[in-house]
């Protein structure tokens, strides 16, 4: 077993007494592994601040945007406690968010901790996270994705159309993998007992594990326009090729494979299911909800 591994288990078995008690006022922290997050950054900070987001851990993947500049201006704000630099290829998720965490564990001395997306907002239906937080037992609360459905006439923050899984695409004429796919939800977690994140941040391995269901929501913005559908999958493509052997990632190899052959850019609108969008809204799997555009409203006009 590796050495980092045992170290874990051991400081999780330390953790054990006040592994599920329940904490008054918890330390949160939010981890963000970014690359490129120049139209979202910003937002992500403010929005979760606003949630109950104590402080921010960020490791960059090799921004060639403004992204680092953002960053450093909310290093120096404090909001910012951690910024690692770190441009290493392949698709290694699950090993930057590990550390993040465990710097959020043993340095920043996280309660709970958030491990999210550039693209990813979570909200609390009471206006703070932490006051769902303070009221469990559990040591694991899963949350659900909402996916917001792109008006590339609005910026993303003032849209407030989402979608809803459709079970069976193949009667919409949707691809395999569509904005209307599997939505998979994510888990906030405790520091103490806390052992290993899996690729994605959809689940997490806790000595021991007692899981809950939280009303916590995420809003996720996974494709703004074309231009970013792009080069999200292009770019996520290239990462997984590098690691052929590795499990997952079939739709990134998927839209890389359509990119090599000269067909992504039509598959944009597939994946939106834009001929079907009309069928998709009267059903039911395209529905309104202002919740998200209302609060980067309320943040817009504080920032003014």
């Amino acid at each position: 077993m590796d050495s980092f591994i045992i170290k874990k288990v051991l400081r999780a078995l330390c953790d054990f007494p006040k592994s599920f008690r329940r904490i008054r006022h918890p330390k949160l922290v939010l981890t963000l592994l970014v690359k490129n997050e120049e139209e979202t950054l910003e937002w992500s900070l403010l929005f979760h601040k606003a949630m109950g987001v104590d402080a921010f851990i960020i490791t960059d993947n090799g921004s060639t945007d403004a992204t680092p500049a953002i960053v450093e201006k909310y290093r120096k704000k404090r909001w910012v406690v951690d910024s690692i630099v770190d441009p290493m290829a392949g698709h290694y998720q699950k090993e930057l968010v590990d550390r993040m965490i465990w710097k959020a564990k043993t340095i920043f001395h996280a309660d709970w901790i958030i491990n999210a997306d550039g693209d990813e907002f979570w909200y609390a239906p009471s206006g703070n996270i932490k006051n769902e937080l303070s009221r469990t037992w559990a040591n694991v609360l899963s949350c659900e994705m909402r996916v917001m459905y792109p008006d590339e006439n609005k910026p993303f923050w003032a849209w407030n159309l989402a979608v809803r899984s459709v079970p069976s695409p193949e009667d919409y004429g949707l691809p395999s993998y569509s904005l209307f796919g599997r939505q998979l939800g994510k888990v906030i977690h405790r520091a103490d007992g806390y052992l290993q994140i899996t690729a994605g941040n959809h689940k997490v391995r806790m000595l021991p594990w007692i899981g809950k269901h939280s009303y916590i929501l995420i809003y996720h913005y996974t494709i703004r326009s074309r231009r970013h559908f792009v080069e999200k999958m292009v770019n996520g493509g290239r990462q997984m090729e590098l690691h052929k052997g590795r499990h997952g990632g079939r739709h990134w190899r998927y839209c890389y494979q359509l990119y090599k052959e000269g067909r992504l850019d039509e598959e944009y609108d597939r994946v939106l299911g834009r001929e079907q969008f009309p069928r998709l809204k009267q059903d039911g799997y395209v529905f309104e909800d202002p919740v998200p555009s209302k609060i980067f409203e309320c943040i817009r006009k504080d920032g003014e």
